[in-house]
């Protein structure tokens, strides 16, 4: 089985989100059960000089930018066995960001094109080309439309991982021709045009022959007007081609047993070592030593989707009639960074607001920590809570997209469940789950039960990625 992987961004190359992780770690896995998977992603000039000075060169050519043509050139970098191919065009690519640029449509076209365009120079031949997000969408379209009658394409099956439907890659029609280079006909027949604009992420989804998100719940809720970001008709339509696997995380990585970063080590036989890192992260963070006192975390992005608006309604209140303490890591939006700060103001003994990220922070805090906290109001999958089941540490979290897949709520007549988990978008709702783990976590032999659950839990890649082989061999079946 040939797999070629098309990623904007994979670690440790470039990273501005989860896209990044999953590309980094997904192949990783594949890989290591046998598959023949690549990975092919832009040159971006941000990636490290180290990677940059280690390629090797193997193309240099041209390529048709609607009615121009442009350079193109092919790198490649072998890393933990896996080769992965840049895409080379210092105009589009060696710049100080990755996105968000006036070209993009032009930037990432290019880019699509050229996935297809060079398949000949890397003398690979996929049985599955598998795309993500909106940067890689328009490479399923001109598959299609671009290299039909050609044996070698025409058996290519295109498998379109969406990561976050948020993000959709939209843009002037004017495109259309000046651009993308393709006829009227595919913006007039509904395939590319959206709300009078070009839409990417659409044509990726029409194109495909798969297509997958990163949860089960996430894949049934963009079918809806409330998550669909309105392509939940179009999604509704595939909905026998759509399918949700769950991320996983790199357990080499994320892994207590071995983690450097941590105060102490420890696994699921070992788990009352979480205490010693509770200890030393107290001391570190300027807060009582304390054993007893439930420790909660939140390591985020501070903004609404992450469900801040809920914290900020709540926490007063949760500090002032419980005993508890709190730490928060993250960078966001200003009004939640400010209202934070004041937080750890009010309640100095309490509260530690780190507002930056640390990676090495990060990893004490879900060694160190009792309970997470993620009241998300959307979450296509999230790592945050795969990382705290992995550390023992008990996440609360709404009932939303991987966040419902992943947490169970535990049961104290079957001793099943993970974590605590609340339904409704609703602070109240969330106060009340929060306060449900706070009366557990005084029962020693049930809080114990409840980690032991929760590291027991498999969100490796090992797991995601034989559901992924299990698609790419039905759909090449067919």
């Amino acid at each position: 089985m040939k797999i070629l992987y098309v990623a904007a961004e994979a670690v440790p190359f470039a990273k501005t989100g989860g896209l990044a992780d999953v590309a980094g770690s997904l192949p990783k896995a594949l890989k290591a059960d046998g598959v023949d998977v690549r990975v092919i992603m832009p040159k971006f000039g941000k990636i490290p000089e180290a990677y940059r000075n280690a390629m090797e060169h193997v193309y240099d050519g041209e390529l048709p930018v609607a009615w121009r043509k442009k350079y193109v050139g092919l790198d490649k970098y072998e890393l933990d066995g896996v080769t992965y191919y840049f895409v080379d065009n210092e105009e589009y690519f060696n710049r100080e960001g990755f996105y968000g640029y006036d070209d993009d449509a032009e930037r990432f076209s290019f880019f699509s094109r050229a996935v297809l365009d060079l398949l000949p120079a890397m003398d690979f031949w996929p049985d599955v080309i598998h795309t993500n997000d909106w940067h890689a969408g328009l490479v399923n379209v001109f598959l299609k439309l671009e290299h039909m009658g050609d044996a070698r394409y025409e058996r290519i099956k295109t498998v379109y991982t969406i990561h976050n439907l948020k993000y959709q890659g939209v843009f002037p029609k004017d495109v259309m021709p000046d651009v993308l280079g393709l006829d009227w006909k595919y913006f007039n027949n509904g395939d590319l045009e959206f709300y009078d604009a070009v839409n990417f992420m659409k044509g990726g989804i029409i194109y495909a022959d798969a297509i997958t998100t990163v949860s089960k719940t996430y894949a049934k809720e963009i079918q809806y007007p409330y998550f669909g970001e309105h392509l939940d008709g179009l999604l509704r339509s595939r909905e026998q081609d759509l399918s949700g696997i769950v991320n996983g995380i790199d357990y080499s990585v994320y892994n207590p047993r071995t983690d450097k970063y941590i105060f102490e080590t420890y696994d699921e036989e070992s788990l009352d070592r979480k205490l010693d890192n509770k200890i030393a992260l107290q001391k570190s963070l300027g807060l009582p030593e304390r054993r007893n006192v439930p420790l909660i975390a939140i390591v985020s992005r501070l903004v609404e989707p992450k469900g801040m608006d809920l914290v900020v309604r709540m926490m007063d209140e949760i500090l002032q009639h419980e005993d508890i303490q709190l730490v928060v890591l993250g960078t966001g939006e200003k009004r939640y960074e400010d209202w934070f700060k004041g937080l750890a103001w009010r309640y100095p003994k309490k509260v530690s607001v780190n507002i930056y990220f640390s990676n090495e922070l990060a990893q004490r805090i879900y060694a160190g920590a009792d309970i997470f906290l993620m009241p998300s109001n959307y979450e296509p999958c999230g790592i945050g809570q795969l990382v705290a089941l992995r550390y023992g540490t008990i996440p609360v979290v709404r009932q939303t997209g991987g966040l419902k897949d992943t947490v169970q709520q535990y049961n104290k007549y079957t001793q099943e469940g993970n974590g605590f988990v609340f339904e409704n978008y609703n602070a109240h709702e969330m106060m009340y789950a929060l306060k449900r783990a706070l009366s557990f976590y005084g029962s020693y032999e049930i809080w114990h039960k409840i980690q032991f659950n929760a590291v027991q839990a498999d969100y490796s890649w090992k797991r995601s990625a034989k559901e992924y082989e299990a698609l790419y061999e039905r759909l090449t079946a067919k």
